[in-house]
């Protein structure tokens, strides 16, 4: 019998905010369509990300895994191959 393998869960967001240590706030929308009126809507959700070394900035789009648990909020971790960089303009 074959054995399959399980993918961690993982989703694609914008970080919002990096000023924590280690950790940065990614920011992930998905589309839900409207039953009655079939329109699309944006639903967002702010996930807490473990970014080790700090290399995450604001307005970079990142994909996050999901992880064991790290802390109390955070159970994802950025995946450094996964990186755009697209930092805001201040």
């Amino acid at each position: 019998m074959e054995q399959k393998t399980i993918r961690p869960q993982s989703f694609v967001g914008v970080v919002v905010k990096a000023a924590m240590k280690d950790t940065a706030t990614v920011k992930v929308d998905r589309y839900v369509k409207n039953a009655k009126y079939k329109k699309y809507l944006v639903r967002s959700k702010k996930f807490l990300a473990h970014d080790p070394g700090n290399t995450a900035q604001v307005g970079d789009t990142v994909t996050i895994v999901a992880t064991r648990p790290i802390s109390k909020l955070k159970r994802f971790a950025i995946d450094p191959t996964k990186t755009v960089s697209g930092g805001a303009n201040i």
